[in-house]
């Protein structure tokens, strides 16, 4: 028998961004272990905004399970809150997730690494040449000494972990970068890319460096912002399609612009202001590889009979992957589909 770290993570209750809280559990197995071999385990959710301290109870019902390569015999195991009778906690947002095999999902997380109050590699006052040579780029005065370090390291860990990763890149704004996962099923994407934040976190601790996931931390300026555009498709997307179907769902998820809003992250305002490659919030808009649209529509997409992925460009770095998830599927579900495959089963 293998005594392995059991690290359950899970979602905290603060809003409008909910923190990744994580605890050590030791546990012997005679191999590193499956899901269904991981037990329930309960915290104090008066600690976490999730319980008041007269019934602080609350439980942790492991849903993903990846090696740890950062720890002898370490686990990492992704978690959803739920009450002590079982149903899922108002804090639990992968549980409103419509449960769809066939929908696939890529995010595009970017995010800028901060150290004393500000982006990494920017002087301690005012600003570093403007924007042009850091995106893509390399060489000290672009991107510093340890920015790649950190984002190779972090890389190799959540491949070590099997995180579906497809791309790392530095971005537009100094000290900014992005990093992609792509995910089958409505679920996958989205546990795969708090963990690959938990472990980024985690990461920069050594290197006293923090993430910051905030949409538009250099506010007002000629600074990008830093989104999580969000690639989905449906089976009857891939499949199926055509111009009338593309439509009609351009036509709900105009209906839905609110809704969509509401969960694409905080401060959206900030951002989406029609500048530096987004959308103005006041207003849905698609185009075909437009990047100042609310929906980018690939010319893959329309070559192929209006069949395949679509990028929503909304949802900003701090959105929660799981709420966005769930109002996209939400969307694509009010749209009637004309053959035998679901759009959203």
């Amino acid at each position: 028998m293998t005594k392995y770290k059991l690290e359950y993570i899970w979602l905290d209750g603060y809003t409008p961004t909910p923190n990744l809280r994580g605890k050590t559990q030791l546990k012997d197995f005679d191999a590193f272990p499956t899901l269904e071999q991981l037990p329930l385990w309960g915290f104090d959710g008066s600690s976490t905004m999730q319980a008041e301290g007269h019934n602080s109870d609350c439980i942790l019902k492991p849903v993903a399970v990846y090696p740890d390569a950062a720890r002898l015999n370490g686990v990492l195991v992704m978690c959803e809150v739920m009450m002590p009778d079982g149903t899922p906690h108002v804090s639990n947002k992968r549980a409103t997730i419509l449960d769809d095999p066939g929908a696939w999902f890529g995010y595009e997380q970017e995010y800028f690494f901060y150290k004393d109050g500000r982006p990494l590699g920017f002087p301690p006052s005012g600003y570093p040449a403007p924007q042009g040579p850091y995106y893509t780029g390399v060489g000290y005065k672009n991107v510093g000494d340890i920015a790649r370090k950190m984002v190779d390291e972090h890389l190799d860990l959540c491949l070590a972990a099997g995180i579906n990763h497809e791309g790392i890149n530095a971005e537009v704004a100094k000290g900014q970068w992005e990093f992609q996962i792509f995910g089958k099923g409505s679920k996958t994407a989205a546990d795969q890319m708090w963990m690959a934040r938990y472990l980024m976190l985690r990461l920069t601790e050594k290197y006293g460096v923090d993430i910051e996931f905030h949409c538009k931390p250099l506010g007002d300026t000629d600074w990008n912002g830093s989104g999580m555009h969000a690639n989905f498709s449906t089976k009857y997307m891939r499949e199926v399609g055509g111009k009338e179907y593309f439509e009609a769902l351009m036509q709900a998820f105009d209906a839905a612009r609110a809704d969509h809003i509401a969960v694409y992250g905080p401060d959206n305002h900030m951002r989406l202001t029609g500048k530096h490659e987004t959308a103005a919030i006041t207003e849905f808009t698609y185009g075909i590889a437009n990047r100042g649209a609310s929906i980018r529509v690939p010319h893959s997409f329309v070559n192929n009979g209006y069949k395949g992925y679509l990028e929503d460009r909304r949802p900003n770095s701090q959105g929660d992957p799981y709420q966005i998830a769930s109002q996209i599927l939400k969307t694509i579900a009010s749209v009637p589909t004309s053959g035998q495959v679901s759009a959203a089963a």
